[in-house]
């Protein structure tokens, strides 16, 4: 008993030092191994937190050959932490520090880091167009109609905007766009499809974020409102998981669609909260793929600020 006692002891000494100084592999392989779970147990228990990661994926992280890094990823590390009985944002702050260190070269994809730089890069973005982060508009309407193409990759978006001008002289809007991991925001379009036209452009590569004015051709009146549409051509990144849309604050109707190429549909669908985008996701809820249509959609009759999105999973 002593002896187990003991082995425990120490399980747990080398943990919190792990955790102190990592890295993220070492850290990893202490939680498990001072928690006593073997690898098919920690997969059971984050497909309990809807999140899909295989055993294969699970060892090479505790052996460090490779690193978390996708959006799906990085959901199953903050998981863990609670599945681990770990700190909060204990392992997460271990792979943001790995990511400022200098390493072997990498596949192409958004780290830890670069998704938490994300807003930042965006306020950059914003400044370099003089457009404050409140444009002057509020959202009335917007209905968002994603395509996920054959190569399970995400082609392109289309919104059509319905706005009312909270001040005098608004007569434009800054559209943003964020890519999957490894996207190339250079190679993407920008459409300018009715009531606009396509004006400046600026983007960042780490984190695939994409900005676009859009100019009207009148400038609003404070109570006018003003209907557009526009859209954006991707599809230079790998396999889509999901698509979320982020709101600043509550606002009108928000109805999302996303339509699935004939050959290439998911097993499964749901959609999902965040109140933020470090808070836990909540409000799963299964969504039926329609046959003919091959599409999914959630509607938000008023949103609130944070984040809704759908999620899908492949076979």
């Amino acid at each position: 008993m002593r002896h187990g006692t003991q082995h425990a002891d120490v399980a747990t000494a080398e943990l919190e030092t792990a955790l102190r100084g990592g890295p993220f592999h070492v850290a990893l392989r202490a939680a498990i191994t001072a928690r006593g779970l073997p690898l098919q147990r920690v997969q059971h228990h984050l497909s309990r937190y809807g999140v899909k990661v295989g055993v294969t994926s699970l060892s090479y992280w505790q052996q460090g050959a490779r690193r978390p890094q996708r959006p799906e990823s990085l959901r199953a590390v903050r998981a863990l932490e609670e599945i681990l009985q770990l700190p909060d944002e204990s392992l997460i702050r271990l792979l943001a520090k790995a990511d400022e260190r200098p390493g072997p070269e990498r596949p192409a994809g958004r780290t830890y880091r670069s998704l938490v730089e994300a807003p930042d890069v965006l306020e950059r973005l914003l400044a370099e167009l003089e457009s404050p982060l409140d444009g002057g508009l509020h959202t009335l309407g917007h209905h968002e109609r994603v395509r996920i193409g054959a190569h399970r990759e995400l082609l392109g978006r289309e919104s059509h905007h319905i706005v009312r001008a909270h001040r005098d002289g608004v007569d434009r809007y800054m559209a943003i766009h964020y890519g999957d991991p490894g996207c190339a925001p250079q190679r993407m379009a920008v459409r300018a499809l009715e009531n606009c036209r396509t004006g400046r452009v600026r983007w960042h590569h780490e984190t695939g974020v994409l900005v676009a004015e859009l100019l009207f051709d009148t400038r609003l009146r404070a109570g006018e409102t003003f209907l557009f549409r526009y859209g954006f051509d991707d599809g230079t990144a790998g396999a889509s998981s999901e698509y979320v849309r982020g709101f600043s604050f509550a606002g009108g109707q928000y109805a999302l669609q996303v339509q699935f190429a004939e050959h290439a549909l998911p097993v499964r669908c749901h959609r999902f909260t965040q109140h933020t985008a470090a808070a836990p996701r909540s409000g799963r809820q299964e969504l039926t793929l329609s046959g003919r249509h091959r599409s999914v959609h959630l509607v938000e009759p008023r949103v609130r600020s944070g984040i809704v999105g759908i999620g899908w999973d492949w076979e």
